[in-house]
């Protein structure tokens, strides 16, 4: 294929993007292709969760500006392109019962109207492959949930002209994946890694957790080998300093065992118009040579 190889992958927050498949975006860009993120809301609701930045008036009172200079830095340690589709992040709701929505947040939009920018950004980009989230959301967080529900209609309207006719023209991408790095299977190959080592795991709590979730297991389609970019992972990550601790969970697993025992990322094949064999350890697979 002469033609250049684009991937979007389109998320509901500035950090999503570090957090999940941030090295396989880096790996891409390393060989050429050109990425672009779409990132659905601002982030204007998330929590402060570095302690070293908690209680701090400035971030406080300036969360959306200093989570968009975040995402600048995250974007440039990446490689990537990025753009924001303009929605109002919707928080997440805790308590029992769950307390209302806010009003004119992401996840309360009209889901057919709410596609029409990515719709759009996805006929001016023209990316063959998309990723985002499943139906669940990768785990329930109502943007996250709202991004699965607007990539599956703009995957399908983009490419019809009957649909959305002020958003350019018509463009078909070719395969849509979910995001499916935080799976079952590598989180039990790190967590027992770590053990017959003799160190500490910080999984133990996640699949204790895991087991009071009534959800299947996803079905891993795609494995991409991108433990060389792991460290730029991090980075990018770190970057997000209102949302990761340098010193907490997230790295915890020495970046040797991470490289060692687990050393791909992995993705679940939602959608495809294209020839394709599973597994795949490629995006691209069934694009490339066509």
């Amino acid at each position: 294929m002469t033609e250049q190889l684009r991937m979007m992958a389109v998320h509901a927050h500035p950090d999503d993007e570090s957090s999940k498949g941030a090295a396989t975006m880096a790996k891409y860009v390393s060989e050429g292709v050109d990425v672009l993120v779409a990132t659905c809301t601002g982030g204007e609701r998330g929590d402060i969760l570095n302690p070293k930045l908690q209680g701090d008036p400035y971030i406080e009172e300036h969360i959306h500006e200093v989570r968009k200079k975040e995402m600048d830095e995250a974007r440039e340690i990446l490689g990537v392109k990025q753009e924001w589709l303009g929605f109002v992040d919707s928080g997440l709701p805790e308590g029992d019962p769950l307390p209302p929505l806010p009003e004119g947040c992401f996840a309360l939009q009209d889901v057919e109207a709410a596609a029409e920018p990515l719709v759009k950004l996805i006929r001016s980009f023209k990316p063959q492959v998309i990723t985002t989230y499943d139906e669940n959301g990768g785990y329930p967080h109502p943007d996250h949930i709202m991004t699965h529900k607007i990539s599956m209609v703009a995957f399908e309207a983009a490419g019809d002209a009957s649909k959305y006719p002020d958003a350019g023209e018509p463009y078909q991408p070719l395969k849509l994946y979910y995001n499916q790095g935080f799976n079952r299977p590598r989180t039990v190959a790190l967590h027992e890694a770590l053990l017959e080592r003799g160190m500490e795991s910080p999984y133990g709590e996640w699949l204790e957790r895991w087991k009071s979730f009534e959800r299947a297991e996803r079905t891993l389609t795609t494995y991409i080998p991108c433990a060389d970019y792991f460290e730029i992972r991090d980075k990018a990550l770190i970057a997000h300093a209102t949302q990761i601790d340098p010193d907490g969970g997230w790295f915890r697993v020495p970046m040797e065992i991470q490289k060692e025992v687990w050393p791909t990322e992995e993705y679940e094949l939602a959608k495809s118009l294209v020839d394709t064999s599973l597994p795949e350890d490629d995006l691209f697979a069934g694009i490339r040579n066509n």
